[in-house]
């Protein structure tokens, strides 16, 4: 069986990958929007091409090792989940669902439903990281037996529980505007 700390580390390698996959997405879509008859821009246009018809399959792969991460960190390293939690797993447990369908049946008008959890649960895992670096504020949703400020996993000086579901939405919301063509000023 995996220790807890090779899999915190397993887990935060994996929040790096898609870390960097998101900035640079984001990076290059900004420099292409601002020079859009550049070198980059023809780039940027070429790896969408090149990702879109496997985008979906991604996005799904994406929530379905975040829901089993979490259910690992839950049922496996017995870290309880706060409120946040499981408001964030409620956002990325459908996620896999969804997203396998989409991909399966190439459905690519996914991303007026998934976009909106993604948002949704960006944010509370957001919300939930401040909490964890600010842990002197007060909070409508903690509870004394499991409280949103306990940072079960730190690694590499950003990482946490919430971080990595703040990165695994952030990835999908990408990977589903890339399959959609959104990314590109396009309408699915």
């Amino acid at each position: 069986m995996v220790d807890k700390d090779t899999a915190a580390l397993f887990f935060a390698i994996l929040t790096v990958v898609v870390d960097a996959f998101a900035i640079a997405t984001v990076l290059t879509v900004a420099v292409a929007k601002a020079a859009p008859r550049s070198a980059l821009a023809a780039r940027a246009s070429a790896a969408r091409a090149t990702l879109a018809p496997d985008a979906l399959w991604a996005a799904a792969l994406v929530a379905l090792v975040a829901m089993l991460g979490s259910l690992y960190l839950s049922e496996i390293a017995h870290y309880p989940p706060c409120k946040l939690c499981w408001y964030q797993r409620i956002a990325m447990y459908p996620l896999s669902l969804i997203l396998a369908i989409a991909a399966w049946t190439r459905d690519r008008r996914v991303v007026r439903y998934v976009l909106p959890i993604t948002l949704i649960g960006g944010a509370i895992s957001l919300y939930h990281y401040q909490l964890e670096r600010f842990p002197t504020q007060h909070s409508l949703s903690c509870a004394r037996d499991v409280p949103c400020t306990t940072v079960w996993i730190w690694k590499l000086h950003y990482i946490s529980i919430p971080m990595m579901a703040l990165s695994a939405f952030a990835a999908i919301a990408i990977l589903v505007l890339i399959a959609s063509n959104v990314a590109q000023g396009e309408h699915p």
